[in-house]
Formats: structure tokens, C-alpha cells, sequence
């Protein structure tokens, strides 16, 4: 992939860097030029394609789908695997269990089985009418314990259930790359609307980043400065479809089975880490409109929430991050 430098208003060049990976653009700008930049940019996106190889559900030879054939078995993974298990658990437990990667097949029972881009292919068999349930019913049954055995072949055993990592991984690819840019002055890496900003860009005091609005406006509801932080948002604008006759979305709450967070559009996150940033976005989500404000405020999480009917809310932690916010 040839290098796509994009001006900037202050008349020099910054590198930019894109390539696709897990269902999304992913880009990669970097706050100085250069040979040792372009290497790191290509390094960044290099991560991103090797955590979807390795840890997609809906590629039957990732390690992932392999360990899930058969999750009350142990089976090797690959390092990525083991490293994005190993974090999905930790982030279950510090959680208390909102964010379960055992949605895996309440997911494919409501028909999301296949990429986005797949359901949407010419000839694509409907989710509705690949859903085998309309109500796919409670799912929590106590903890997630997998055993996980690191070293130099990890294996790991997932339980009685398959996982889906889709909950984390981009925050892990996030936060894996945004490594490989931490010695050639920093930059943006941005994915599917979630990013991390590592350092400053060399004409400003930090890096704006626009939330974009869940009704599918053009302009963003709000703007956010980021130096040093990463930024997630959870939203049922694109990942949203009919199964069993009704309308129903990717976010599952694990305490019943179901698409959750009534009331919301969309919850964004601002915090040092990705992974977690997107953990806590999901986790916020399904506290719902009338929940998420306690919610945020008892973690001390900087969040922003558009509502169902377009209202932007914050909390007091978020406050510092926000340059603007739609009225």
C-alpha cells in the first residue's frame, strides 16, 4: 500500500496510512513525516490485520472460531488469541459480568452470523430469516472462568459456551498499535469511530476528534481533545437489523439475552486505554437512559450519551475532554 499524504491547514504534509481490517477502514496518521514514520504506520496497521486473523468469529481458521468449535476442549491459540482472551476475561471481571464475551451465540441465534458486509451482499440470505429464535432468553450462568495456559504454545479452554471478542478487540488493536508509534512523535489511529491519540500533532495542543451522530447526521454532535487518551463509542447505527419480526441491535446484555440499553443511541468513552474505553462504552450501554448517568458518575468514567430522542448528555469526568459539544 502506497502512502496517501493529506495537507493540512497549516501548509505542511502528514502521513496518512489506511488499510481495511475487522469489518472496518482503519487509519493511521502520523504527527511527523519520514521513512521511520511510514514504518511505523505500516507496523500499526499491520496489528490490526494480524488481531483479525487471528481472533475474527467469522473466519472458520482463526484460532478464535478453532477454540470455539469446541470450547469445553482445551486448543491451541496463537500469542494474539491468548493476549485478547486473557483481556476480555480481566475486563469481565472488573465489569462484575456486563461485558460477557459468551454473547457469541445469542449473536448468531438473532442471525448475526456473518460480517456486515456479507448480510448486505446481493443475494444475502436476511438475518430475519437466519435467526433461529425471536427470543433467545437469559444467558448468564454465574462468572466466566475459561482457563487460559500461556508459554510458548498457549492453550486455552473456554467453557461450555464460544465467545466473541468483538466487544474488545478493536480497543486491543488499538492499544497494541498506537505501541508501534510511541517513538516517531506519535499520531492518530482511528477505527470505526473509535481511536487513540498518542502525543500531540506538531501544530496544535492535541489531536480533535468528532463523535459522530447516531441518527446519521453529517455533522458530529460533539468534539473531543485528546493527547495521550483513546476514545470509544457504542452505538446501534450501522449494527442494527430484523430477526423474529422486530428490530434488534449487537449490543446483548448478557443478564438477559437481549439487544439492551433502552433509551440510547449511542454512549462514547474517553480514557487512557482503548480496550477499556470500549469495554466501558458497551458496559454503559446497557445501563440504559435511565441508568447510565449513576452508572458512569459510580466509575468516575468520562462518557457521552445521545439518547433515542437526540439528547447529549455527559458526565462530570468528561467535561475537561469536550471542546463542543450540538445544542
Amino acid at each position: 500500500m502506497s502512502p496517501d499524504p493529506l495537507a493540512d491547514t497549516s501548509g505542511h504534509t502528514d502521513l496518512v496510512l489506511s488499510r481495511r481490517a475487522m469489518g472496518t477502514r482503519v487509519s493511521v496518521r502520523t504527527a511527523t513525516t519520514g521513512p521511520a514514520a511510514e514504518q511505523a504506520a505500516r507496523a500499526a496497521l499491520d496489528v490490526f490485520t494480524a488481531v483479525d486473523h487471528s481472533c475474527s468469529r467469522f473466519d472458520e481458521r482463526s484460532p478464535l472460531s478453532v477454540a470455539n468449535r469446541h470450547p469445553d476442549r482445551w486448543q491451541r491459540v496463537d500469542q494474539t488469541c491468548f493476549r485478547a482472551l486473557h483481556a476480555a476475561h480481566s475486563a469481565h471481571q472488573a465489569t462484575g459480568g456486563t461485558f460477557d464475551p459468551r454473547v457469541h451465540d445469542r449473536l448468531v441465534a438473532l442471525g448475526y452470523d456473518r460480517t456486515f458486509t456479507d448480510i448486505g451482499r446481493p443475494g444475502a440470505v436476511p438475518a430475519t430469516r437466519r435467526a433461529a429464535h425471536q427470543r433467545t432468553g437469559p444467558m448468564r450462568r454465574g462468572p466466566w472462568r475459561p482457563r487460559l495456559r500461556g508459554g510458548p504454545s498457549p492453550e486455552v479452554l473456554l467453557g461450555p459456551d464460544a465467545v466473541d471478542l468483538g466487544g474488545i478487540g478493536k480497543g486491543l488493536a488499538l492499544r497494541w498499535a498506537a505501541a508501534e508509534l510511541a517513538d516517531t512523535g506519535g499520531g492518530l489511529i482511528e477505527a470505526g469511530g473509535d481511536c487513540i491519540a498518542v502525543g500531540r500533532p506538531d501544530d496544535a495542543d492535541a489531536w480533535m476528534v468528532g463523535v459522530e451522530d447516531p441518527a446519521g447526521g453529517t455533522e458530529p454532535v460533539a468534539v473531543v481533545s485528546l493527547v495521550d487518551r483513546a476514545c470509544a463509542t457504542s452505538s446501534t447505527r450501522v449494527r442494527r437489523w430484523r430477526a423474529g419480526g422486530r428490530a434488534v441491535h449487537h449490543l446483548i446484555d448478557p443478564a438477559t439475552g437481549e439487544p439492551g440499553g433502552e433509551g440510547l443511541a449511542a454512549v462514547t468513552v474517553v480514557g487512557r486505554d482503548p480496550a477499556a474505553a470500549e469495554v466501558w462504552s458497551k458496559s454503559l450501554f446497557l445501563a440504559g437512559a435511565a441508568g447510565i448517568a449513576a452508572a458512569a458518575a459510580r466509575r468516575g468514567l468520562a462518557a457521552l450519551w445521545v439518547t433515542e430522542a437526540g439528547e447529549v448528555a455527559w458526565s462530570r469526568s468528561m467535561a475537561p475532554s469536550l471542546t463542543w459539544v450540538a445544542r
